[in-house]
């Protein structure tokens, strides 16, 4: 089976008239389907921009992008349309919750531009608040919640769809300490309980451990690649 994403030397690079700036330098990667994967790397560092090249959110200046073993240059935007809606779902810094919407219709809104039946909507998001433990918040407005359930509620709303990947863009930037932490410790449950194929960006290295691979980016490049496990032994065997 191909890997669910996988790159090949993608280069990404901004022009503005003669001016040429460089972000993404030859980034080859492989993300296999129920990996929860970190890409870490300082402000700056391209993780953003690769995040949405993968998410089809932005092009790619140079390179090959296969998802689910297809190339993605020969999508026609109905098509990378399609798979933005129905096999992704994003978690962003910023919650993106509608103000004067019920966090139930939040968490709905993905589902206006899938193929699943109305009469279906409101169970799968009464299914999705559960699993990140919202039930009792269902009839609230985002104003209500604290910021750890704005997130949560934003994770409900990238699983109800049942997408392949969830992007998490720094999804506990906005949060304090203890409701990141509950934030990181929801997604984990995503992928552990249902197997969900998890790519978090971050700059936090706490918040990259809880996946189980971390990805390095410095200056639009990857300067390493590595899983938690085997980080964890050789911190232990050092000691």
């Amino acid at each position: 089976m191909p890997p669910l994403i996988e790159t090949r030397n993608i280069c990404k690079e901004y022009r503005d008239g003669q001016t040429v700036t460089p972000v993404l330098d030859n980034i080859s990667l492989q993300i296999r389907k129920g990996e929860f994967v970190a890409i870490m790397g300082p402000s700056g560092s391209g993780k953003s921009t690769l995040l949405h090249i993968l998410g089809f959110l932005d092009a790619y200046s140079s390179g090959d992008y296969l998802f689910e073993g297809k190339e993605t240059s020969s999508y026609t935007e109905e098509e990378s349309a399609k798979v933005r809606n129905r096999k992704i779902g994003f978690v962003f810094q910023a919650f993106n919750l509608l103000a004067r919407a019920s966090v139930l219709d939040n968490v709905k809104l993905p589902l206006l531009y899938s193929e699943i039946d109305e009469k279906e909507w409101d169970e799968r998001a009464r299914k999705s608040l559960e699993s990140v433990g919202l039930s009792h918040r269902i009839n609230h407005e985002p104003n209500e919640l604290s910021g750890g359930e704005k997130q949560r509620a934003a994770i409900a709303r990238a699983l109800v769809a049942n997408p392949e990947v969830i992007f998490a863009d720094e999804p506990t930037g906005n949060l304090d300490s203890k409701s990141g932490q509950m934030v990181m410790e929801t997604l984990e449950q995503v992928h552990q309980k249902e197997g969900r194929t998890i790519i978090l960006i971050t700059h936090e290295t706490e918040t990259a451990e809880h996946a189980e691979r971390i990805i390095n980016i410095r200056d639009g490049k990857i300067e390493k690649d590595e899983k938690i496990a085997t980080r964890r032994l050789a911190k232990t065997f050092i000691k």
